[in-house]
């Protein structure tokens, strides 16, 4: 990937939302992320926002800020107004929870079908992956019809455990790829014009 700093500026923050419905562990992946290290939380009514210098893997240094938006019934309509023109959305899923998958595939694609939200960069966090009974990377991607999403929506699945915070380097340095591809390939389309 070359040199971090010749991608995105030092000063430079990345928006990162985080979404997904309640109980599937958004709040622990963003102070696994902010404390490397696993921190109780209770259920986020309205968000939380952080802005979290990454320490690990290839987007080691670099600045994000997160937008942790609850996942209750009521709150998912705000769900649009805190994903508009943000750099990438986590969408944090619990891979035990096989009941509410259809539920959390409906609310996934509304999110990706706003018009803001075309070719935004999607990293899927199939939580949980320690318990028994947790589907597979391919099972939720299927569940979820991730192949159904706009061709322009690139996405990545990444199997984590926010408590241990086991996943959640490769997913950020995946989701950090898929920003920057996204960022050439729009600054290639404006040269063009």
């Amino acid at each position: 990937m070359g040199n971090i700093s010749s991608n995105i500026s030092s000063f430079q923050s990345l928006h990162i939302v985080m979404l997904g419905l309640d109980s599937a562990g958004k709040t622990t992946v963003l102070y696994r992320l902010k404390f490397n290290e696993f921190v109780n939380t209770v259920p986020t009514i309205g968000f939380n926002t952080e802005r979290i210098r990454l320490s690990n893997g290839a987007a080691k240094g670099i600045s994000c800020h997160f937008w942790d938006v609850g996942g209750q019934e009521k709150l998912r309509p705000l769900w649009k107004s805190y994903s508009r023109c943000t750099d990438g959305i986590i969408y944090v899923v619990d891979s035990v929870d096989s009941d509410r998958l259809e539920e959390a595939k409906t609310e996934l694609h509304k999110v990706t079908k706003f018009a803001e939200n075309l070719g935004t960069p999607l990293l899927v966090i199939a939580n949980k992956q320690d318990l028994p009974k947790s589907l597979a990377v391919p099972e939720i991607e299927r569940q979820l019809a991730l192949q159904e999403l706009s061709p322009s929506t690139p996405y990545h699945v990444q199997p984590a455990c926010a408590i241990i915070g086991e996943g959640l380097t490769e997913g950020m340095d995946k989701l950090y790829e898929m920003i920057l591809k996204r960022r050439k390939t729009l600054k290639q389309k404006k040269k063009q014009r």
